[in-house]
């Protein structure tokens, strides 16, 4: 019996390593949605865990949906460097990644997907290069659509003026511009389609960090 098991083990597939997938798209591109689809379909994957300045609303729970902090706590830590990124939102509040929600888990072989803007991708890669964990592990991920797909999916949700529409259309031109910056490059089409383009995105960004 020990013969047979050794056998099955050295045959049994290996591990892969630990990833971080990072996706980024204008509003309507679907970033979201991919990122969640890639946790809940995907075995060993979870979404890295935010903090906020925000309160918890009904049913939320710290360290599960977010990490809620104070003002305060949130600015000590950020004089102390705790950050891989942060911003304000719309002025009022402040969202962030720490260090230690992405680093831990991909410490103990948990791999991680997480969406963010532009400027919050810009700010993992200055970490990862002080970081070799982290830069190991770290794929990035950039959603294009063409103007008439993005005007499509605004309209579509039916829940902006035609300022608003206006606004984030001017966005989403000053974000396209940071794609050729970004590891991979879905040009988006259905849904569905987009999510197996990003399963074959996985299998590169695990051979990636399984390389270094």
């Amino acid at each position: 019996m020990a013969e047979d098991s050794s056998t099955a083990a050295e045959t049994a597939a290996p591990t892969p390593p630990p990833v971080l997938i990072v996706i980024a798209g204008p509003a309507g591109s679907g970033k979201s949605t991919l990122c969640e689809r890639l946790v809940y379909e995907t075995p060993g994957f979870a979404r890295v865990i935010t903090t906020t300045t925000r309160n918890p609303r009904p049913g939320e729970i710290s360290g599960f949906h977010y990490h809620f902090l104070t003002p305060e706590k949130f600015d000590a830590k950020i004089a102390a460097g705790e950050f891989l990124e942060w911003a304000w939102v719309h002025g009022e509040r402040r969202y962030g990644t720490l260090a230690a929600s992405v680093l831990d888990p991909l410490a103990a072989g948990q791999s991680l997907a997480i969406n963010l803007d532009v400027q919050g991708v810009a700010s993992l890669r200055k970490a990862a290069e002080r970081m070799p964990a982290l830069g190991r592990a770290m794929s990035t991920v950039f959603i294009v659509l063409d103007h008439e797909q993005l005007v499509a999916r605004i309209r579509g949700r039916g829940q902006d003026t035609e300022e608003e529409i206006a606004r984030r259309m001017a966005t989403a031109e000053a974000e396209l511009i940071e794609a050729p910056k970004f590891d991979f490059v879905i040009h988006s089409r259905s849904r569905d389609e987009d999510f197996a383009e990003l399963l074959k995105i996985l299998e590169r960004a695990r051979a990636k960090a399984g390389a270094v």
